[in-house]
């Protein structure tokens, strides 16, 4: 059978945008191919800096003939309607349509129809300018002489070739020809800009991807990862380090170049000074370099890596040394950032106000900062006011939570006082994604609580589900105020995530929210910070994932979790009690008997049967039904108080107790007896039933 080769050359295609174009150019296609009524074995895409690929296997030569039976008038319909189904069937006569029976409608025409198939080549060729043209990219430009012409082709970099092949292994290739903008498809291509510039025939994949790689193009993504990841790694250990390794910067560097070449380079020590971090930023986000480090050492070294797109005569020297000056001008950039932001700011004297609003000595750099950045009315949300105004309500907050955390007040509010200051700072300022670090270190320079400083970097955690979660109590407590803060701001102006949107990452901010009540133990109801219903529930569906995500099944969450339950903490235990307990044999058997129970109690009260709102002794007359009266009796106390001291495990336990008065009562017990006394009893023995099982689960949620 043929195979498929489409390649699309063009000027460099941005590192982020071509993992996913090459994506959707492979789904844009085999879509349209198996629309038009082909069919193939395998496709596989591959992308580099300056080419989408698409290898696709096993394709049929021709779509298969469309077989249609059109259904049409009866045979004694007007003339005018036969004459309508003969022209919608194609038909040249109504003796080229064929009669069918029916026993209650009587004779009726059918045009029994043949669509033949068509070639494959004709299908490509049909299909590709359309994909081209309104491929999904999220940013095009549109380029050279047609650019000026309405309808003319935008793509993301300007469009240089088309190469499109098809034939199979015992035969001789052909272009399959179509045109776009002036690009006619062909079977050309070019490698590498410097290294090869010189014109590759291809036929099919195998000598396409063959003759890149001669040309100096590595074609597969992968595989030029693993190529820079390698010689990295070799190249740092041969010097007496280890790369610290970012799968983004891998990512991206490898989307950079088409024949990678690693080598190192260096600058000064006494740069070292400035805090890790912002020298990983500065020379990853100015340079798409990576750093080094000693072996098991927590700061880095003044070596670092660089990928280079050309394999240079000289060994990379000149590469290494102009990379080099970028990054100690960099560098230098980021070292004043660094000092400045340990300086006092120019204008104190404006500053008093809001230093007493808050209580900061500005004598200290990063009191300066937060006193300005109020002093500013710098926006968090036009709705929800300034960064001043948030840090005074979860200032209030975090003193409500600290009284349930157990965490130090006066820490706590000095941290809240601080945490937000670090966005006033020059270094933050450049790098955003440093949020909370700097504020760490800026607070430790001027002497701050260790508390303190942690709490500052951790208050902005967890930042995702294996994110971890603050270090102490005081870090969970700002970063609960900060959290809840934001969430019941965003639901109070009604900004709340909707389908896929989720701009505030309010999802993620419910998520760290239970994480820490449930991983750190904290007994919080959350109707007193959270007081909209609404928002309750957008907790419950957050903490449904997050126990499902630990194994939890969904009917045993179901089960425990009410509309009004605020205490996620104690949600998570009832589970997990649950889950123990109905995995048993006892928790299944009596999930078997409470079901049937509540199933029967049900149905009589859809009947609007009258059940008694109590047991009463002097009409339970047979053995099983009084044995069961005595065993709920004392399940239900047993429950309740285990329940009350917030025992699930023992109320599960006293509940077990059911499990042989509950069989034996329906072996022996008819429910609906004669005596509509005794019925309506009995059934109130169930609701019994019902009620015990319920202190702890609604067991007619569980399935099974």
């Amino acid at each position: 059978m043929p195979d498929l080769l489409l390649e699309l050359r063009s000027e460099e295609i941005p590192a982020r945008m071509q993992r996913k174009a090459a994506g959707d150019l492979k789904k844009l296609v085999t879509d349209a191919l198996v629309e038009a009524g082909l069919t193939y074995e395998g496709a596989r895409e591959y992308w580099t800096p300056r080419r989408l690929t698409l290898d696709i296997r096993g394709l049929n030569a021709r779509s298969s003939d469309v077989r249609e039976d059109i259904k049409g008038p009866a045979t004694s319909a007007p003339e005018q309607a036969i004459q309508g189904f003969l022209r919608k069937a194609g038909l040249a006569s109504v003796a080229e349509a064929h009669v069918h029976s029916d026993p209650k409608k009587g004779d009726f025409y059918v045009a029994h129809t043949v669509k033949p198939g068509r070639p494959a080549d004709e299908i490509i060729a049909e299909v590709m300018p359309g994909i081209i043209r309104n491929f999904p990219w999220p940013k095009s430009m549109r380029s050279g002489a047609a650019s000026a012409k309405p309808g003319a082709l935008r793509w993301v970099r300007p469009l240089q070739s088309i190469v499109c092949t098809f034939g199979s292994e015992t035969e001789e290739t052909r272009v399959v020809p179509f045109e776009v903008d002036g690009l006619v498809a062909g079977n050309v291509t070019y490698g590498h800009r410097f290294h090869a510039p010189d014109a590759i025939t291809v036929r099919r994949f195998e000598d396409y991807s063959a003759n890149l790689e001669k040309a100096k193009v590595v074609l597969d993504a992968e595989r030029r990862k693993q190529i820079i990841a390698t010689d990295a790694n070799n190249i740092a250990f041969a010097n007496g380090l280890e790369l610290v390794e970012d799968e983004g910067l891998l990512e991206e560097v490898s989307g950079l170049v088409e024949w990678p070449q690693v080598l190192m380079g260096t600058f000064e020590e006494e740069f070292l000074a400035i805090p890790s971090e912002i020298i990983r930023l500065t020379i990853k986000t100015n340079q798409k370099c990576f750093v080094t480090r000693k072996p098991g050492a927590d700061t880095l070294s003044n070596h670092f890596i660089l990928v280079s797109n050309i394999e240079a005569k000289d060994g990379g020297k000149e590469i290494v040394h102009g990379n080099g000056k970028v990054v100690r001008a960099r560098l230098s950039d980021a070292k004043h950032f660094w000092q400045r932001d340990q300086r006092d700011l120019p204008d104190l004297d404006t500053l008093k106000a809001s230093a007493e609003k808050f209580g900061l000595d500005l004598a200290k750099p990063l009191d300066q900062r937060m006193a300005k950045l109020d002093a500013l009315n710098v926006t968090f949300h036009a709705k929800l006011g300034t960064q001043g105004a948030r840090v005074e309500r979860i200032r209030k907050l975090a003193a409500e939570l600290a009284k349930v955390t157990g965490a130090d007040a006066a820490l706590v509010d000095r941290a809240v006082v601080l945490a937000k200051a670090d966005l006033r700072t020059e270094a933050v300022g450049e790098f955003p994604e440093l949020q909370g670090i700097m504020g760490r270190k800026y607070a430790v320079l001027q002497g701050e609580d260790a508390a303190v400083a942690e709490a500052i970097e951790d208050h902005w955690k967890p930042n995702g589900p294996s994110d971890r979660l603050p270090g102490d109590k005081i870090g969970v407590t700002v970063a609960l105020a900060d959290k809840l803060d934001t969430l019941t701001g965003f639901w109070a102006i009604d900004e709340k995530p909707t389908g896929s949107k989720d701009p505030y990452a309010l999802r993620r901010a419910a998520l760290g929210v239970i994480r820490m009540l449930l991983e750190k133990n904290i007994r919080l109801p959350l109707a007193s910070v959270a007081k909209d219903a609404d928002l309750i529930a957008f907790f419950h569906d957050r903490l449904k994932v997050y126990l499902r995500d630990l194994g939890a099944r969904h009917d045993l969450i179901d089960a425990v979790l009410t509309p009004e339950a605020d205490d996620l903490l104690m949600v998570a235990r009832r589970v997990e009690a649950l889950t123990a307990f109905i995995t048993s044999e006892d928790g299944q058997n009596l999930l078997a008997g409470t079901k049937r129970a509540t199933q029967l109690l049900a149905a009589e009260e859809k009947k609007g049967t009258v059940v008694e709102g109590a047991v009463s002794a002097d009409l339970l007359k047979l053995d099983a039904e009084k044995a069961l009266y005595a065993a709920v009796e004392t399940a239900s106390k047993e429950a309740a108080a285990a329940v009350a001291r917030e025992d699930f495990r023992s109320a599960m336990e006293a509940l077990s107790a059911l499990r042989a008065p509950v069989d034996q009562f329906f072996t022996d017990v008819l429910v609906n007896d004669e005596d509509p006394a005794i019925r309506a009893n009995r059934l109130a023995l169930l609701a019994a039933i019902r009620a015990a099982t319920g202190t702890v689960a609604d067991f007619s949620k569980i399935t099974g």
